[in-house]
């Protein structure tokens, strides 16, 4: 079950002599493995193990949660860190400490863990070597699953490309067809609107004329008619004017007749 919770890294430590450390990343310790090619060594005399009462009291000193201790280390020790200082250092009777720097709140500290001789150094490098090998070959199949995939996002991009290509032309091509109808209607619509207006025009001028025509025949008809009534009204004014004699006096008749 711890196996499987396990984490694996390993790191090619660039320093004036280079070394290989492989670290193996539980939840409450770790494991450290480190060869120069030649020799061996691990972190601490249990060889392969940073107990969980040694790491607990790293922490403690550190003011730190286990687990924060444990992703602070691997941090360190899964990629060589810009500006942290690592030392691999003779400690004496075989043994080496490793040490790196990092900085906390503005202070810069140093971790440092002793390393003993591994009791098989051929097993140890073997060990990391393997790793290393197998770490390669999966890379290696993944960049090549990466490529291939690469290539057929690539070759799908360019029918993509090429499709879309394909649609803007079919497009263009519609939205000029298109263009071309509605200007041809329009043009029509434009040339139907100037006739109507033109006849519209003929319309209205010639019936102002025929207007205007009524209107001249309304006024002569007009004048005819009084020159004939004045003609009329002479002759019965004459003809008034003989009746204007005196009518006979009837009073001076009468007045004869009683006399008689």
């Amino acid at each position: 079950m711890e196996s499987t919770m396990a984490r694996h890294t390993c790191l090619k430590l660039e320093i004036p002599e280079p070394v290989f450390i492989k670290g193996t990343w539980f939840p409450f310790h770790f494991n450290l493995s480190i060869t120069d090619g030649l020799n061996s060594w691990f972190c601490n005399v249990f060889y392969l193990t940073a107990t969980e009462e040694e790491v607990r009291d790293r922490a403690a000193q550190w003011d730190q949660p286990v687990s924060t201790y444990i992703q602070l280390a691997e941090k360190h020790l899964g990629f060589q860190i810009p500006g942290s200082v690592y030392k691999f250092t003779d400690a004496g009777e075989g043994n080496k400490r490793l040490s790196w720097t990092f900085e906390k709140e503005g202070t810069k500290l140093e971790w440092r863990w002793k390393c003993k001789p591994s009791p098989d150094t051929k097993k140890t490098t073997t060990l990391i070597l393997d790793f290393l090998m197998d770490s390669n070959i999966r890379l290696s199949e993944e960049v090549v699953r990466k490529t291939q995939s690469f290539e057929r996002l690539k070759g799908e991009a360019e029918k993509c490309l090429a499709q879309s290509e394909k649609f803007n032309c079919q497009k263009m091509e519609f939205e000029a067809a298109v263009y071309a109808k509605f200007l041809g209607v329009l043009n029509s619509k434009k040339r139907k609107l100037r006739e109507l207006r033109d006849q519209l025009s003929k319309k209205e001028i010639s019936g102002e004329s025929a207007q205007e025509e009524d209107d001249s025949d309304k006024t002569e008809s007009f004048d005819t008619g009084s020159d004939d009534e004045k003609s009329v009204e002479k002759p019965r004014e004459k003809l008034a004017g003989t009746s204007k004699d005196p009518p006979p006096r009837r009073g001076n008749v009468r007045k004869k007749i009683t006399h008689k």
